[in-house]
């Protein structure tokens, strides 16, 4: 007998059954596509990066726009974590949280007019003779290139200039009456931007004095707020990581650009070079910007010497040793001392500086490293960020998962 036979007559499908096959494959038809293995499109994907896209865009032109207002909270807290060991070891002693925070702005205060006494009496001099110093700049170049086989004939950029403008510029006659718009002297360039320089400083020290008189409110709120047990702990453990790194690059950063002071102001004094003291005070100013700050240091020499020496020679020794002395401490004494503890990345840091600079200027060079520094510290403790804070390491330092670099999530 045959399967059919025993299996018995095969039952009509009824209307219903028809209706729900041909709902199931109209679903099927609408559904969006895949494959056969079951994988979602990858065009659905995009939205999500335009998203993206989108915020990251908002988010720089919210930053550019809140600068007046963002720049003296993030100094003063990137400040408040530089200090907060020294508060700590005041408390230890027996000073009260307000005193001790008194104690460290006022040394502060103390620092920055010590050095703006150093540097108001040759900063003054140099704008007020700028346009002077800006001819005889010119000179000594037009100069140097006659002295290197130019020729005598060479017109200075100046003139060249003001050949073309005559050129462009039609004849006039008597009755047209002719309007000079003079740019704004250095003066009052320097006028404009000093009130507002000086109120940012004030309210980075006033805001730094509450954080710091606060003691360690800020982690009491932050272990308060946490839901659960082991996020308080990676909480904490993040802020004290992040407060020690930055003490420590901060304190050995500065030990070692006043070291380069000293360096610079006994190489330019040796050389002859005017005011070589504030060339050592600028040099470890300017020290602390990565990068950028020893090119404009050179820049600086080289203007100088220019102006003050004959020889061609004699005028670029002076910004080749400072470059020389600034390439040996970048090269050999940081990263000695800091890249054994940060271990970042040197082209994400140059990236970071310029950025930070286009976007702040100034103080957004100096705080350029400090945040990279904060981030990656973020990246090594959480796991789902370990990707990016292994991006932002140097070679070799990207983060083991067998050794615990994340270990507070566990």
């Amino acid at each position: 007998m045959s399967n059919e036979a025993k299996s018995g007559p095969t039952a009509a499908p009824d209307s219903k059954s028809l209706d729900q096959q041909a709902a199931s494959d109209e679903l099927a038809q609408t559904a969006p596509p895949q494959s056969r293995a079951g994988k979602p499109n990858r065009r659905q994907g995009a939205p999500a990066w335009a998203v993206i896209g989108i915020f990251v865009l908002l988010s720089v032109a919210g930053l550019a726009y809140a600068q007046v207002f963002l720049t003296p909270v993030i100094l003063a807290f990137l400040l408040s974590l530089v200090f907060s060991p020294v508060r700590r070891l005041l408390e230890r002693i027996g000073t009260p949280p307000g005193i001790a925070a008194g104690m460290i702005v006022m040394t502060l205060v103390g620092g920055l007019l010590l050095t703006g006494l150093m540097l108001i009496t040759p900063l003054t001099n140099w704008v007020e003779n700028a346009p002077e110093i800006g001819a005889r700049l010119e000179q000594r170049m037009l100069e140097i290139r006659n002295g290197f086989g130019g020729g005598s004939e060479g017109k200075s950029v100046s003139e060249v200039v003001q050949e073309v403008e005559d050129a462009a510029t039609p004849e006039s006659n008597g009755d047209v009456q002719e309007v000079v718009v003079r740019d704004q002297s250095y003066v009052g360039m320097l006028a404009t931007t000093a009130p507002s320089a000086f109120v940012q400083t004030i309210l980075v020290l006033v805001l730094l004095f509450f954080i710091l008189a606060s003691g360690d409110m800020f982690y009491e709120k932050l272990v308060h707020t946490m839901p659960t047990f082991r996020d308080k702990r990676r909480a904490i453990t993040i802020a004290h990581d992040v407060e020690r790194k930055l003490s420590q690059y901060l304190m050995t950063i500065s030990i070692i650009n006043g070291g380069l002071g000293i360096a610079v102001g006994l190489a330019m004094w040796a050389f002859g070079m005017p005011n070589p003291f504030l060339f050592g005070l600028v040099a470890a100013l300017f020290n602390y910007v990565p990068y950028i700050g020893a090119i404009g240091g050179s820049l600086l020499a080289l203007v100088v010497g220019l102006l003050t020496f004959s020889g061609a020679w004699a005028a670029i020794m002076p910004a080749a040793t400072y470059y020389l002395l600034t390439a040996i401490e970048g090269q050999f004494i940081t990263p000695y001392f800091v890249g054994r503890h940060l271990k970042l990345n040197t082209v994400v840091v140059f990236i970071s500086v310029t950025f930070w600079a286009w976007l702040w200027s100034v103080v957004g060079m100096l705080v350029a490293v400090p945040l990279l520094v904060t981030l990656r510290t973020f990246c090594e403790h959480i796991p789902s960020l370990e990707p990016y804070g292994d991006f932002l390491s140097a070679r070799g330092a990207e983060v083991d998962p067998d050794d615990g670099g994340a270990d507070d999530s566990k």
